[in-house]
């Protein structure tokens, strides 16, 4: 499914995959945020109206301050069915994809349905400030001080502070890396862990797999220098851009908790992603890194019944299990 206009040869999509692929065409050369925000809506909505109908979770919303005196919406979702037995339970604090300019707290939310029946998980979901009408740190600032309004409530809510995870998808777990940063920095909660599925770390879009990928299915690289110039404006791809924007450009990575990551092969950010865990093991953070064979970006979402697609939601769950279980 190469294109010419891609400058590389890459590696080639898995077959339980390319098959959906073929359906869904190759992205457009020119993006509009609006455009953008109405496919994902559309893409999103089924899977919100599935949680909000499932039986096994209730969810509860919340508004909470954000900087600059705004206020911003958080929702939990938390096992409908209580046990008998009181205690805190673990909980993970998410944070949406959506390339920094579209989604809501409910995309990709409808795994917390799994987390709260095999985990008996709590999530916390954030409503962030989308780019280009926020832009620069603010998306993480907004992240960051959902993080510290949740440490102050952990046990109100029902949650262990010593199983308490960061996660974030795509975009999201771009900015999960930097909020994680911020916390480092500026202090917040002991992370039990950070979870940074496919996350979207570096504005520079300079890697090779970026090159591979520059048009395709779903993500491709052409969007993601526009959603990153949406963010970043002008700033995008020169020295004035922070860790807090773009999480590849920090320094220094020492301080982490330990640090679960993932992507696919045949994606944009698959490059940058194992640097980024590469320079994460230089620093001497604890570290779990894997590259899924011929997936493209969202390849779970894409192709959900793909032998891969369910191997690496395993994998994942087995990794969250094992940091709450350490917890106990």
């Amino acid at each position: 499914m190469a294109r010419s206009s891609d400058r590389r040869p890459r590696p080639p999509y898995d077959p339980a995959i390319d098959s959906v692929l073929v359906t869904l065409g190759h992205g457009p050369d020119r993006y509009e945020v609006e455009k953008v925000r109405t496919v994902s809506a559309c893409r999103t909505k089924p899977l919100t109206a599935a949680l909000m109908a499932d039986k096994n979770v209730r969810i509860e919303d919340e508004t909470i301050p954000g900087p600059g005196g705004k206020d911003m919406a958080v929702s939990i979702v938390r096992p409908r069915v209580e046990s008998n037995i009181k205690r805190l339970r673990p909980g993970i604090f998410y944070i949406h994809g959506g390339a920094l300019i579209s989604c809501n707290r409910f995309a990709g939310l409808d795994t917390s349905s799994v987390w709260a029946k095999d985990l008996e998980a709590i999530t916390i979901s954030v409503e962030y400030g989308l780019a280009p009408e926020n832009s620069g740190d603010q998306l993480a600032s907004d992240c960051y001080a959902a993080l510290l309004w949740a440490e102050e409530n952990l046990v109100r809510l029902g949650i262990d502070p010593g199983r308490f995870v960061l996660y974030g998808t795509s975009a999201g777990g771009g900015l999960a890396a930097a909020t994680a940063l911020m916390v480092r920095d500026k202090g917040g909660p002991k992370l039990s862990g950070l979870f940074l599925e496919c996350p979207m770390l570096d504005d520079r879009n300079d890697t090779i797999s970026a090159q591979q990928y520059t048009n395709g299915p779903f993500y491709n690289s052409t969007m993601n220098r526009f959603a990153w110039s949406c963010l970043l404006g002008d700033r995008v791809g020169t020295n004035a851009v922070s860790e807090y924007e773009a999480p590849a450009r920090a320094t220094d990575l020492g301080g982490l908790p330990a640090t679960f990551i993932d992507c696919a092969s045949a994606e944009p950010f698959r490059d940058e992603i194992v640097m980024f865990a590469s320079r994460l093991w230089a620093a001497g953070v604890c570290a779990e890194l894997h590259i899924w064979p011929g997936g493209p970006h969202g390849y779970d979402r894409i192709a959900p019944d793909a032998p891969m697609s369910k191997q690496a939601r395993e994998t994942r769950l087995c990794w969250l299990r094992r940091v709450f279980t350490r917890g106990i």
